[in-house]
């Protein structure tokens, strides 16, 4: 088994006497020396012996809650990324509350230690991130709470310090249109597939041709595990259709490689400011497309179906965006000035225009 294939060892080269160079491997936590090549018996052996000495180490506190879930079922069925971005913040917070033994956890007063911290990130490292450590480590202790590790989760419900609304934040028409403008072919694609199906980025750079069977886009989407079918539209289908299949993604960059998720951020940054955009990201086409599904007629059921959200997702996404959309609000005026229902007070008037009225019609 090659040694990439195991978390947490460190591989040293050595140059010995006779000049030749020799590998060495360590077991990054422990420092313990692991003898034999990578997949033997006797590396297998010592890697197991080393891991033990870990878990005996903490057996009992924070630190072997943190190694337990991110061990789970539920924690793998995260997104890749997700899982990333947990165990990174998971590992700053063991550097602070490692040793807590996972009684103190359900201690009431624990919380005030966890807010005591939070406080201090902020001031480091900025009030989102410090919300974001919370939070995971809230995710954690419910997960320990449901599986009888602790009683209580005594962070669970905390007031976030970071508020940000992106409400009025979306793709208007204009926006759209210098965008298109100015970003390269490839970024234009992409605008397009997202607008056109309201999926998240991580997605759509996933996307293969296998998704793809001429009339409906299918995908299981990584964030949820939701699986989403997607009827085309004639416009996407013009698109996709005209684009050569020479690669198995249906993205990709200039020179036909799969887009990483940083190079894509990078790219799309550079193209909106090109454009004069400098306060829209890719992930509010999601939104958009929502907006726009819900301005065509869609009911929430059949937004749902589409986006792969909840219907109460659906519901506070439209609560945030659609109500300060003007097409929206142009469309309301229209229908208020013709609907039966509201003939009566379209006729009011004040008793001073009434009678400009009437002498009017007495003049002529």
């Amino acid at each position: 088994m090659p040694p990439t294939k195991i978390r947490g060892i460190n591989k040293v080269k050595k140059r010995l006497a006779d000049g030749s160079v020799r590998l060495y491997y360590y077991h990054r936590a422990t420092g313990r020396a692991l003898n034999g090549e990578p997949g033997s018996v006797e590396f297998l052996s010592d890697y197991v012996a080393a891991e033990k000495t870990l878990t005996d180490r903490h057996a009992g506190t924070f630190n072997s809650l943190v190694r337990d879930y991110t061990l789970s079922p539920e924690f793998e069925k995260l997104a890749e990324s997700t899982r990333g971005e947990y165990r990174r913040m998971l590992t700053k917070s063991e550097a602070k509350f490692g040793d807590l033994p996972i009684g103190a956890l359900n201690d009431p007063r624990v919380r005030q230690d966890f807010m005591s911290w939070r406080a201090t990130v902020a001031r480091e490292s900025g009030y989102r991130e410090a919300d974001n450590r919370l939070s995971v480590i809230s995710s954690m202790l419910t997960w320990a709470r449901e599986n009888g590790r602790i009683l209580h989760n005594h962070v669970a419900g905390f007031r976030r310090l970071h508020k940000t609304d992106r409400s009025e934040l979306i793709w208007l028409p204009g926006h759209i249109e210098a965008f298109m403008n100015i970003a390269p072919l490839e970024l234009q694609r992409a605008l397009i597939l997202a607008l056109h199906t309201g999926q998240r980025q991580a997605d759509l750079l996933k996307l293969s041709w296998n998704n793809y069977d001429g009339s409906t886009i299918s995908l299981r989407q990584g964030k949820t595990n939701r699986r989403v079918d997607i009827k085309c539209t004639a416009a996407l289908r013009r698109m996709l259709d005209g684009l050569d299949r020479d690669t198995n993604l249906v993205l990709t960059t200039k020179t036909k490689l799969p887009w990483k998720a940083r190079y894509f951020k990078a790219q799309w940054e550079a193209a909106t400011k090109a454009a004069g955009i400098s306060d829209l990201h890719f992930h509010d086409l999601r939104g958009t497309a929502i907006t726009l599904l819900a301005q065509a007629g869609c009911s929430t059921p059949q937004i749902a179906a589409i986006t792969g959200h909840s219907l109460k997702t659906v519901t506070t996404i439209l609560d945030k965006y659609l109500a300060r959309t003007p097409a929206l609000a142009e469309g309301a005026v229209m229908l208020f000035e013709n609907a039966k229902s509201t003939e009566f007070a379209n006729r009011l008037q004040t008793a001073a225009q009434e009678k400009a009225v009437v002498e009017a019609k007495s003049l002529k």
